[in-house]
């Protein structure tokens, strides 16, 4: 991971150190998101999601990752907005598959025509000079939404795979459920969410194994509740996905 590697700062509850904040976006299914980056920031942690993010004068588009994201190089007091899709919604915004993003932070000027990058980082610097983060972050909405009315239209399969693999239903349940062999699956898990069902499954499970734990809820009834077979194996995914325990994780700091 490069320079623009780890732009997107940790994703976490709203009122945590740093400042971070987000709501629900008039864009359906996405989050904005504000973070100002401290000195002691956190890794990012996978969640299945891409991330069109603004910062210091650019645009630049978080893929899903596979594995924590180190913050190193970016300067404390760097100022960050981003609109955080929904597993699955980034490639009709960006015009490529999420398995070309993944693990991946990239100029948007890389993915669309320049000339359209440089009109719109016109206009988010405006636009933040009188409405500072409440502005850019309508102007990102704004240019989200204007690209999912352009882009192909979904037949709303993507978004039952996620939601049938969030709850943990098997591979081949999940196929079915969609009309579609495990193969087709695979190969749709992989442009739409830049990784296959199973390694999706995972991820959406570490998530909300986190949010549970966040909560103040003891691991055992975490483990339970996300889907794990026992704490041990919620301990095992936590430090492959995460790189480092949950105590660590949940740290204050």
């Amino acid at each position: 991971m490069g320079h623009v590697g780890g732009t997107r700062d940790l994703k976490g509850p709203s009122g945590v150190p740093g400042g971070y904040q987000e709501r629900a976006s008039r864009v359906a299914g996405a989050v904005l998101w504000s973070r100002t980056v401290q000195p002691s920031a956190r890794p990012v942690l996978p969640d299945g999601c891409t991330d069109l993010i603004w910062s210091a004068g650019r645009l630049l588009v978080a893929g899903p990752d596979t594995g924590p994201q180190s913050v190193g190089g970016v300067p404390a007091g760097t100022p960050f907005v981003g609109l955080r899709f929904a597993p699955g919604q980034g490639p009709a915004v960006f015009g490529v598959p999420a398995r070309e993003l993944r693990d991946r932070r990239v100029p948007l000027a890389d993915l669309w025509p320049a000339g359209q990058v440089r009109e719109l980082t016109e206009r988010l610097a405006a636009a933040g000079e009188p409405g500072g983060t409440a502005g850019i972050g309508r102007l990102l909405e704004e240019t989200a939404v204007a690209r999912l009315r352009e882009g192909t239209r979904d037949d709303g399969r993507t978004a039952a795979v996620a939601a049938e693999l969030a709850r943990g239903r098997p591979v081949a349940e999940v196929a079915g459920a969609v009309a579609l062999s495990e193969r087709q699956l695979h190969r749709l898990s992989l442009d739409a969410f830049g990784y296959g069902p199973k390694t999706l499954t995972r991820v959406l499970r570490l998530v909300r194994a986190l949010d549970l734990a966040r909560s103040g809820m003891p691991y055992a009834q975490v483990a339970a509740r996300a889907g794990y077979a026992d704490q041990a194996h919620l301990a095992r995914e936590v430090k492959s996905l995460a790189g480092a325990p949950m105590g660590v994780l949940l740290a204050p700091g």
